[in-house]
């Protein structure tokens, strides 16, 4: 072993002194090592010990919490699980013990519970059968079964089609009216189309078929027209909690008396519930399932399809930044769906306002909904696609997620966005109202020139568009004044239309007669849903600036081709509104149980209600006079005591000839 030297020994010793290692008992001096060393060691020690003490004492008083949180992180995944069973126990509990008490009371949990079941099921089968199916379906995609699949399809739609409207307009010609303007419609933008021979009939097929279907669904059947009566129902009640925070602000009496208290604060709160459900990634979910679903049937790209399914949620301006990655490579056929899809449908903060005017919420709803494959193949007719898309075959386009950092900020910003858009409706309505009045008071002055009373902007629409109307399936007698709502809609503004048709609703439901001093005074509720799903779109002129306004500021080196294609996108989204309304015309049929006049008249009823007009009328038109002796009646008010003291009653409330 080799010597080590002094200076090397003591500098070995002072280190294991210094560092605890070693012997403690023993001390490096001048004189070499001393074992009093040992006494002065522990002397040192303890001092240490106490210059220590507390921070000793404190982390061993968290040694218990260090090691819980050790225990959590190596088990993090076995302890969500057990919350999760937890809570899943713990809700179903609840669930059962709801339904159990009172099931129509939880219907809507039930509903909501439903759908949340349905998604997690799709998922677990899609992550397990996904790949298998898709491997399996392969094989099938460029075979001549396919092909021969798509004619018998197209073969069994096309006889069905005829068969049912065969057998249904047996019962209901005037249908034949509706089905008949479609037809004329299609022509129409067909003759507008830009390349007619590059129009793709299974894009246009598919989206009037899936329109068509989807109506059926919603109109014809019970399940889907009570289910989305039902939904209607909730979001008026939805909307209804709207009252608690404008009034705490404007006041009860603001709130009950004036428009802008009702409808504009809804503005403001379905925009922060829009707000909060896209910040949670609800609205981009939903949106993709509709575009895929659009997408696979269609055959349209998934950019331009994104954009439409988007609009049944949300405006014109807010769905092309879903994708505005992509906007400045789409071809031009591409942004004419893009706005064609904005122009067509309403949204989702809009479809509040017009609901709190009295519009039936299921119609509004099932108008936009509807309006999104009808968009798309009406645009596709009427500018095909004749370039190659980049987007033809991508897949999966991401949407992006909301910037915000919590749930509490996505409803702060959704509040304080919707404030624009509320000042943006409010200042449209002051200026085009009060433009539409000059503009009445011009027209009259200039018809009492020549000795035209009366004439307006409203009475020249009704005169000009009362054929087209009529070809909806709207009866002549109600065509002037649904003709006049269009109008104003297309030339001025879908609020001011929608305003009018709530006031038009508003002396039906009253009981008011239907014609006063030769005017007409209210439509029929056939009419009435025509025009509700006519009227459901931002198809009007000053649209135009909005959509230019917003897309160029997304893509400003295109401002050329946008400005070049918009005014074709507005008049086809004009006529997917048209169309949409067709549709209706053709599914409907009266809903509700009719009600039981002679019951009804067997009581006295003391004040003006809608079944009140429509059973004396009945009543009036039983009754015969016989010169100066009492009347008689006829149908189930003959051989009836109470016949007379009801068509008394009824006089007293309207006028007609019986009652002299």
């Amino acid at each position: 072993m080799e010597k080590t030297s002094g200076r090397e020994a003591m500098a070995i010793a002072l280190s294991t002194t210094e560092t605890g290692i070693g012997n403690p008992g023993l001390e490096l001096t001048e004189e070499g090592l001393n074992p009093e060393g040992t006494r002065r060691t522990e002397e040192q020690g303890q001092s240490l010990q106490d210059g220590l003490g507390p921070s000793t004492h404190h982390n061993r008083l968290l040694q218990p919490f260090t090691r819980a949180r050790r225990f959590c992180r190596t088990h993090a995944s076995l302890l969500k699980k057990i919350l999760l069973g937890l809570f899943c126990l713990a809700y179903a509990a609840y669930f059962l013990a709801a339904c159990i008490l009172d099931f129509q009371r939880a219907l809507a949990l039930f509903v909501l519970t439903c759908l949340v079941l349905l998604v997690l099921v799709h998922r677990a089968l899609k992550s397990l059968f996904g790949k298998t199916l898709t491997r399996c379906l392969k094989p099938f995609e460029n075979s001549c079964l396919k092909l021969w699949m798509k004619w018998v399809f197209a073969g069994v739609a096309l006889v069905g089609l005829i068969l049912w409207l065969a057998l249904d307009t047996a019962q209901r010609p005037e249908q034949l009216m509706s089905f008949a303007g479609i037809c004329m419609f299609i022509l129409i933008l067909f003759a507008c189309s830009k390349h007619h021979s590059a129009v793709s009939w299974r894009t246009v097929l598919w989206g009037l078929g899936l329109q068509f279907v989807f109506g059926i669904l919603v109109i014809r059947t019970d399940p889907g027209f009570n289910a989305f009566q039902w939904l209607g129902d909730q979001v008026q009640i939805f909307l209804s909690y709207t009252v608690a925070g404008s009034s705490f602000v404007f006041g009860d009496t603001l709130v009950k008396d004036v428009f802008a208290f009702q409808a504009l604060p809804i503005i403001l709160y379905f925009g922060c519930v829009m707000s909060i459900l896209y910040y949670l990634g609800l609205v981009q979910w939903l949106v993709q399932k509709v575009a895929w679903f659009l997408q696979i049937t269609m055959g349209t790209t998934a950019t331009e399809t994104l954009s439409v399914a988007g609009n049944i949620f949300v405006g014109m301006t807010e769905a092309p930044l879903l994708i505005r990655p992509y906007l400045a490579d789409m071809t031009l056929s591409e942004i004419h769906a893009v706005m064609t899809g904005g122009f067509a449908t309403i949204s989702g903060t809009v479809l509040g306002a017009f609901i709190s005017f009295g519009i039936e919420a299921s119609s509004l709803i099932s108008a936009s909904v509807m309006a999104a494959p009808s968009a798309l193949a009406l645009s596709k007719l009427v500018y095909p696609e004749v370039e190659e898309s980049k987007f033809k075959n991508k897949e999966g386009v991401k949407l992006p997620r909301g910037k915000e950092t919590n749930i509490l900020e996505a409803a702060s910003n959704g509040a304080i966005d919707a404030i624009g858009l509320a000042t943006n409706v409010a200042a449209n309505l002051i200026a085009f109202l009060a433009v539409l009045a000059f503009v009445n008071a011009a027209l009259s002055w200039l018809g009492e020139l020549v000795d035209i009373q009366g004439l307006t902007f409203q009475v020249i629409c009704s005169y000009i568009l009362r054929p087209m109307v009529f070809m909806m399936g709207v009866e002549w007698a109600d065509c002037p004044m649904v003709a006049e709502m269009v109008g104003i809609k297309f030339f001025t503004n879908e609020f001011v239309a929608y305003q009018q048709l709530s006031q038009y609703k508003n002396k039906r439901l009253s009981g008011m007669e239907e014609w006063i001093g030769g005017e007409k005074q209210w439509i029929s509720v056939r009419a009435e849903t025509i025009t509700t799903f006519s009227l459901c779109g931002f198809a009007n002129l000053s649209s135009i600036g909005i959509t230019l306004g917003g897309l160029t500021s997304m893509v400003p080196h295109r401002k050329g081709d946008l400005s070049k294609i918009v005014v074709r996108a507005l008049f086809t989204g004009a006529c997917v509104s048209l169309i949409s309304a067709c549709v209706a015309g053709i599914l409907y049929v009266p809903r509700g149980a009719e009600t039981d006049c002679v019951s009804f008249l067997n009581t006295s009823f003391t004040n003006r209600t809608y079944e009140a007009y429509v059973c004396c009328r009945e009543l009036f038109q039983s009754t015969s006079l016989n010169g100066t002796n009492a009347p008689s009646f006829s149908g189930p008010w003959e051989n009836k005591e109470f016949s007379a003291i009801a068509l008394a009653n009824c006089c007293e409330f309207y006028t007609n000839a019986v009652c002299a």
